[in-house]
């Protein structure tokens, strides 16, 4: 097991170089900030020193060296449009998506998993179809209509919902949190379930698939003959079984919410890193994109190194295969 965590260490490493090699030449490659950073009516001379300034008049490769040794050293640069820190503009807006994201994929987890299995338990009941034509639903509709459907229907015509922002916030540790408060929960309803909509109906739609497989199997079969309820079956054997891949599209599904909730913080107006980077897009501030950019890729990296040691917990083959 150490050395497969080595290895995968190891890969880590060489994948985030190659990461931020591709990121910050496609960044930097495109666009000049400049033009959004000072007024077209600046003297030549005044654009010279703005440009020598910030170090954009080096060769790429020289810029990048330079933002390689900066980020050894834990700096990610200044933003060009909120004259602060990139490192900490990033961890202001982070608890936000985070906390919008946890909600979104731990409930469309803990509700769709459970109605998944009753639908592959009873696949042709009336209340079966009824949950996979939802998960149909769920897959077909866009995100943006269903946030704005949302709005429409819970703050525009009833009333009971706020259209957007995040509510009121309590502070742990310097970052401020919604989920602590009755408002900031208010505001976190709507966003969550219109991010959690696919990623329910992806949950649903596997949990089916490997409960129907698995109820034709010799292992619920010699369940059922040791006199074991069906209930105890389904939790302990079944949903054993199928966690793997559930497992797998979970941290997928958490990295991937985390890194693209960008419309719905959009429709929302929810004070996030989607937003950020919509911003940073606008106003052609590198370093935020770069930030960013490189956030999400250590984001897979990380999680999908939690997905590998999770399947060894959860598979002793695995473990002794490793050893």
């Amino acid at each position: 097991m150490l050395a497969f965590i080595l290895q995968r260490l190891w890969q880590a490493v060489i994948v985030i170089f190659a990461m931020s090699a591709l990121v910050f030449t496609g960044v930097y490659a495109v666009g000049n900030p400049i033009d959004v950073l000072i007024s077209p009516d600046a003297t030549q001379d005044i654009r010279a020193a703005i440009i020598a300034q910030y170090g954009l008049d080096q060769p790429l490769w020289q810029q990048y060296f330079a933002f390689l040794g900066r980020v050894f050293h834990g700096d990610f640069g200044r933003s060009l449009v909120y004259n602060m820190p990139v490192s900490e503009l990033i961890l202001s807006r982070l608890p936000a998506t985070l906390e919008l994201t946890l909600t979104a994929v731990i409930f469309a987890s803990l509700v769709g998993i459970p109605i998944g299995m009753y639908a592959g338990y009873k696949p042709h009941s009336p209340i079966s179809r009824a949950i996979m034509a939802i998960s149909i639903l769920g897959f077909s509709v866009p995100t943006f209509w269903f946030g704005l459907m949302l709005i429409m229907v819970f703050a525009v015509q009833l009333g009971i919902m706020p259209a957007g922002g995040r509510g009121e916030t309590v502070s742990i540790g310097g970052f401020e949190f919604s989920f602590l408060t009755a408002d900031g929960w208010k505001h976190l309803v709507l966003p969550a379930l219109n991010l959690a909509l696919f990623k329910f109906s992806l949950m649903i739609r596997l949990a089916r698939a490997g409960t129907r497989e698995l109820m034709l199997s010799d292992t619920v079969k010699f369940a059922r003959a040791a006199g074991l309820t069906e209930f105890t079956v389904l939790s302990r054997h079944v949903l054993r079984l199928i966690s793997i891949p559930l497992v797998t599209v979970f941290g997928l599904e958490l990295a991937s919410t985390l890194a693209f909730a960008v419309v719905t913080e959009t429709i929302f107006s929810w004070p996030g890193l989607g937003k950020l980077i919509i911003d940073s897009i606008t106003s052609l501030d590198r370093p935020v994109m770069v930030a960013y950019l490189m956030l999400v890729a250590l984001l897979f990296i990380v999680i999908n190194l939690v997905v590998d040691l999770t399947y060894a917990l959860l598979d002793p083959r695995l473990r002794k295969g490793r050893a």
